[in-house]
């Protein structure tokens, strides 16, 4: 991979062999926290965000960050900071908000298992509006919104059975997944949604997954949504909002997603085309805006060259990033500091961790001039890296580094071993 190909250029960049991001030597990171160590850009996650804006400038819009991409306190405040919004799935994630200092108001809460205690604690929050996905959801948050005294602004996640042709674990928008009401019950749930007190209907949403590569998956979501719109207003239900959710994918090795302002602008065109560009239009984005900010630092601690594979194990493992283990994911792997091919001869090294798993594996097949001691970098690690990171073989989970313009500040710190089990309890 050469450095004009890196995901996350221009921010992370190769000078005079060494890699950095952000202004700042990821060598010089590691010596400083350790390894695994978490590294993301300010800026890049600035400028990914910025496309999006710009391309929404000049009309209703509310651009709400999915925080299960990234949940870090850091991140969140940073794109507080920028003023976006935040798609929410968990109450755990709704605190995370208000910790950062932003604005409840500007949540909307997704997810298709909302807990009384979870919708409770939104309501007194005031979020935006919440994404409902079944009947019973309604039911539930009518119940309660009415015994608290309080309106639910409700949007309908709608299930438009989409093909987003990503990988099927995250796929979410075709009749077989989980999410949303399928799009033949919709108008009746409106029209529910519409007799129960307690809550108010605002919009309708839908997200049909993520990786998301190509834009017509999206326009034929989006063809079906102002469909049902057209619908749902001629019963007498107005719609104040379009959420067309998040998804768009990133580049981990050679995928060619559009821009971000290419995709917003195409969505724009067909709901004017429509003449529906009055309404207020929400997006979820989470793995474009934070997934090629990140990098995942780890030590060589062993070579073991054998006959049928060469293995380099390193010092992460699946528990510290457990996409290519869950979705078979390819990330690009590269040395921090390039060795002479010359003087070190590269070959075919599978990347892997110390976890007692032959599925903690980081890469497989790559050719890498590597010796022991080596620092690598896994590369478009920002989204699903450490939102996803468990402690299995009880390992402390990695610190987190956010860099800016040259300056480096330590955000999350190293777990410690005690810190795991601080919570259990011996019994008598």
């Amino acid at each position: 991979m050469t450095a004009s190909a890196l995901p996350g250029a221009p921010f992370l960049a190769r000078q005079a062999d060494e890699l950095w991001l952000d202004g700042v030597r990821l060598a010089d990171l590691a010596a400083e926290f350790g390894t695994p160590l978490y590294v993301y850009s300010r800026g890049a996650m600035a400028a990914a965000a910025a496309a999006y804006l710009q391309a929404l400038s000049g009309r209703p819009h509310l651009l709400c960050y999915s925080m299960k991409a990234n949940s870090s306190l850091a991140v969140t405040k940073t794109f507080a900071d920028l003023g976006l919004g935040f798609d929410i799935v968990s109450g755990g994630e709704l605190a995370r908000v208000i910790a950062a200092g932003a604005d409840p108001a500007k949540v909307v809460f997704s997810g298709v298992g909302k807990t009384r205690a979870e919708m409770h604690t939104a309501l007194l929050a005031g979020v935006k509006c919440f994404n409902v996905e079944s009947e019973p959801e309604l039911l539930a948050l009518s119940e309660l919104a009415s015994s608290l005294g309080r309106t639910a602004a409700v949007s309908l996640r709608i299930n438009p059975d989409v093909d987003a042709k990503t990988h099927p674990y995250i796929s979410t928008g075709l009749k077989g997944n989980k999410f949303g009401i399928a799009h033949g019950q919709a108008r009746a749930a409106y029209a529910h949604a519409a007799r129960l007190p307690g809550l108010r209907v605002v919009g309708i949403d839908c997200h049909i997954g993520s990786q998301i590569t190509e834009i017509a998956p999206y326009l034929d979501a989006l063809d079906r949504l102002l469909d049902l719109i057209e619908q749902v207003e001629t019963d007498g239900i107005p719609i104040a909002h379009i959420d067309l959710g998040g998804g768009l994918g990133i580049t981990y090795t050679d995928e060619q997603p559009p821009a971000a302002d290419v995709l917003v602008r195409a969505l724009l065109g067909r709901i004017d085309a429509r003449g529906h560009g009055q309404r207020e239009v929400l997006l979820e984005p989470g793995r474009s805006l934070v997934g090629n900010a990140g990098v995942l630092l780890t030590e060589a601690l062993v070579l073991k060259p054998g006959t049928d594979k060469n293995f380099c194990i390193v010092d992460a493992a699946m528990n510290d990033l457990v996409r290519p283990a869950m979705y078979q994911s390819w990330m690009a792997i590269v040395p921090c500091q390039q060795r002479d091919p010359q003087v070190t001869p590269p070959l075919n090294w599978d990347i892997v961790g110390p976890i007692c798993e032959s599925g903690d594996w980081l890469g497989r097949d790559r050719s890498l001039s590597l010796q022991a001691g080596d620092l690598l970098a896994v590369l478009s690690a920002g989204a699903y890296g450490m939102a996803m990171a468990s402690n299995y073989n009880t390992r402390p989970r990695a610190a987190e580094v956010m860099v800016a313009a040259g300056r480096a500040m330590l955000i999350r710190r190293r777990e410690e071993v005690a810190d795991l089990f601080r919570d259990e309890l011996l019994p008598d």
